[in-house]
């Protein structure tokens, strides 16, 4: 057999781990997984209740920002009531996921690639295998499973603060009552808009727990290795990010959502 090429042997190992992570999850869902309750609960805590005021401090300055920007322009033309109505689509449907998901990246995607990497230079990871455990059940999918079950929730924070932001420079800057502003933000705001939001936090969570477990189990065994797999993991993770939501969004003006 012809060996691969270098480009494709470096294309190979993401796809390798990929199908690995997919069959330990479906592994997983039928009651055989290998990981610690207690380590779960651990990541669940780091990537939830942990993230939660970063994220609220964040998104409502995205919203406030988009706000301003907003009421600057549209009092021009005496549409200052429609703000409600730019922040609460922008909010929903790109900036609360892609925020978050850009947060959470430079947080815990971070702190995941750096404790994988600093396993792999204490041979921690080969010790395991010793014992008979994947590191790809033991250790990624875990931290995969936390970001695809918080991720969403998170979402809802974000979108709650940035329309809060918002809302705070309108009445502020417009003199529009907080009544008004939220009726028109309800009347703006659509299924599809939430639903293209969730969907998005959702591919947000998982892409940035297997970017980082990946850069982190591929680090060499030293200390320079784990602060490349680090910045690896977040770069990697925020650029996939943009790419995705450009995806998402010829997707969605494909079927007209």
């Amino acid at each position: 057999m012809t060996a691969l090429s270098p480009g494709l042997r470096t294309l190979a190992r993401p796809v390798s781990f990929l199908g690995d992570v997919l069959v330990s999850g479906s592994t997983a869902l039928g009651g055989r997984w290998q990981f610690r309750l207690k380590d779960f609960v651990r990541v669940l805590a780091d990537c939830s209740g942990r993230a939660v005021p970063i994220v609220l401090v964040v998104n409502s300055l995205v919203g406030a920002i988009l706000a301003f920007v907003g009421a600057v322009q549209l009092a021009k033309f005496g549409a200052g009531i429609f703000v409600a109505d730019l922040v609460g689509i922008a909010v929903v449907r790109e900036m609360a996921a892609i925020i978050t998901a850009v947060v959470i990246a430079g947080r815990t995607g971070a702190a995941f690639a750096a404790e994988l990497a600093t396993m792999q230079a204490n041979e921690e990871i080969d010790a395991l295998e010793v014992l008979g455990l994947s590191a790809i059940d033991f250790l990624v999918l875990p931290r995969v499973a936390a970001l695809l079950l918080m991720m969403p929730l998170l979402y809802v924070f974000a979108c709650v603060a940035g329309l809060a932001g918002g809302m705070t420079v309108s009445t502020i800057m417009l003199d529009v009552s907080a009544t008004a502003y939220l009726l028109r933000t309800n009347d703006a705001l659509a299924a599809p808009h939430l639903l293209l939001g969730v969907t998005k936090a959702v591919v947000f969570g998982v892409l940035i727990g297997m970017v980082s477990c990946f850069h982190g189990l591929r680090a060499s065994r030293d200390a320079e290795g784990v602060g490349i797999a680090t910045t690896a993991a977040v770069v990697s993770s925020i650029v996939g990010i943009i790419v995705l939501d450009a995806v998402f969004a010829l997707c969605a003006n494909a079927l007209e959502v």
